[in-house]
């Protein structure tokens, strides 16, 4: 299913280790004080399981549904069966009240890709995919595309890059 609410949905790649989830946790609080709502999709490679064994979420999908919710005052929580592994844009129709959204991970995904680097971790060889790339927090690679690069700790001039490039209209 393709993004049918038009969100920006920018992808946080890189190898194992650079920092990805670090710096989007930056990167979400600078959006944050700046108005920005923003929702944000962890890819996870295998099983996981978010309900607590015992708590009632977990016994209602033990016995059987398909979706169970937690709601109360300012949250809630949706956990859903699907089939296979379900798209970034089907994940972002589910969130209510974004103005973006970031995956961390996807590098297979057709979303635009901020890959983040750090030395001695990774490949000598992008993560993202070509002609994704948009920009790259770290250093470079010799004859890599023209994209913006900025210095990990620069969130700031990050954040008002994707607002330019990204932000709703």
């Amino acid at each position: 299913m393709t993004n049918k609410l038009e969100l920006p949905i920018i992808s946080i790649v890189g190898w194992h280790n650079t920092g990805k989830t670090t710096f989007l946790e930056k990167l979400v609080a600078e959006l944050r004080s700046r108005g920005i709502r923003v929702g944000v999709i962890k890819h996870h490679r295998g099983p996981f399981e978010m309900d607590q064994p015992g708590k009632d979420t977990w016994r209602l999908a033990r016995a059987g549904a398909v979706c169970t919710a937690i709601a109360g005052p300012g949250k809630i929580g949706l956990v859903m069966e699907t089939e296979g592994d379900p798209a970034p844009g089907d994940i972002a129709a589910l969130m209510g009240n974004v103005d973006m959204v970031f995956t961390e991970g996807y590098k297979s995904g057709p979303y635009p890709q901020l890959e983040v680097r750090r030395a001695g971790y990774g490949e000598d060889r992008p993560a993202a995919r070509a002609g994704q790339l948009v920009a790259v927090v770290g250093k470079p690679y010799p004859g890599e595309e023209d994209v913006p690069c900025f210095d990990v700790g620069d969130i700031t001039a990050v954040a008002n890059f994707i607002l330019e490039k990204f932000g709703r209209k």
